[in-house]
């Protein structure tokens, strides 16, 4: 077997080994198993967002990917985070005359001619924008779990009920996918017409809503994701004493970690998720004997 392949089968089996592995933090004394979950795919070894950021964390035996939905002028929805296509591809040099580049003001077409992926490196020249069907069908290749963001709403009305339609379309409704689809959003409205619209999908609340809001929330939202800045042990038992919609205590994730230190820290807060640009290094810090 050639040496690149024998490195790579590794790398995955680590990972995949040390995600399974339990956490234990001696200062607070709390055991737990935080997920791990790569941020727009792992984006500190792949261009964010794209399908290759979805293989990189494959590699690295990272079950959960986080990725950002928008929607194009002809309503094909995308997998961006930026309502701008400026920092991520080459549209000024494709499109000069179209500032400040929405993603809004672009047909689907016109997005697909676009490198998103040299800006991070030559490695990655003639990535591509994913389209939503394209990103779920690549994290179901690998039968990952899916923390989908509608990023903007308030600038696509409607995507809901599209994202709902495409995720539908694609299987992810279905009784064996639910547990690995969370729809996540800053905007409690967005999230509200998500649970409005297909109560059994799992959401999220993008933020820290204060304690005395969360019962509110806790109707129409699963999970709280706050700043890991904004995180603290009391907030996080505020959060699992309030039972969501489906019955269960709320499950708070926490965003973006990126070092070791920090997350032991909000590990022995209790969290159940952490979100990172790095998910090699979280589960080395967090999982490794």
């Amino acid at each position: 077997m050639h040496a690149r392949t024998v490195a790579a089968a590794t790398t995955a089996l680590v990972g995949f080994v040390a995600l399974l592995l339990p956490v234990h933090d001696a200062r607070a004394g709390i055991v737990g198993r935080p997920v791990v979950i790569a941020h727009r795919g792992a984006s500190a070894q792949a261009p964010e967002n794209t399908l290759a950021a979805v293989d990189a964390a494959a590699d690295l035996g990272v079950r959960w990917v986080e990725n950002d939905v928008q929607r194009t002028e002809d309503g094909e929805l995308v997998v961006i985070h930026d309502d701008s296509l400026e920092r991520t591809t080459d549209v000024e040099e494709v499109f000069p005359g179209r500032a400040p580049w929405k993603v809004r003001d672009f047909t689907a077409a016109e997005v697909a001619r676009l490198d998103a992926g040299s800006w991070f490196g030559p490695a990655y020249a003639g990535a591509r924008v994913p389209t939503l069907r394209e990103y779920v069908r690549r994290v179901e290749r690998h039968d990952q779990k899916l923390l989908l963001e509608l990023k903007n709403p308030a600038l696509y009305p409607g995507i809901e009920r599209d994202t709902l339609k495409v995720l539908a379309d694609e299987g992810w409704l279905d009784r064996g996918h639910l547990d690995r689809l969370v729809v996540q959003s800053f905007a409690a409205d967005s999230l509200r017409a998500v649970h409005d619209l297909a109560p059994s999908v799992t959401t999220g609340l993008l933020g820290r809503p204060p304690v005395r809001d969360l019962p509110g929330s806790a109707a129409f939202t699963d999970l709280v994701n706050p700043s890991y800045v904004s995180l603290s042990a009391e907030y996080v038992s505020a959060v699992h004493a309030v039972e969501g919609p489906h019955g269960r205590p709320l499950r708070i994730f926490v965003w973006t970690v990126d070092d070791a230190a920090t997350a032991r820290t909000v590990a022995g807060y209790g969290v159940d998720g952490i979100i990172s640009d790095k998910p090699d290094v979280v589960a080395r810090a967090l999982y490794e004997r």
